[in-house]
């Protein structure tokens, strides 16, 4: 019941060029790879560290994936 105590957790990590959609919710150690698109309203509960893909849903899963070929990097 008090608030000010919490667990530390790892912290979230995003990779370059991630887009995440409005209202989207991602826990405590989640790890997103390069070019992951995170679909408005979703809910990304594990990690999705291999990038190029696109992903939505509560829980969020891979809907589609991304052909790195097609991909512009930077």
């Amino acid at each position: 019941s008090d608030i000010t105590k919490h667990l530390l957790a790892k912290p979230i990590k995003i990779g370059k060029y991630c887009w995440v959609g409005m209202n989207a919710v991602i826990l405590a150690e989640v790890e997103l790879g390069d070019h992951t698109i995170v679909g408005a309203n979703s809910v990304v509960t594990k990690s999705f560290p291999e990038g190029y893909c696109v992903i939505a849903g509560n829980p969020a899963k891979v809907i589609r994936t991304l052909d790195k070929s097609e991909i512009l990097n930077k």
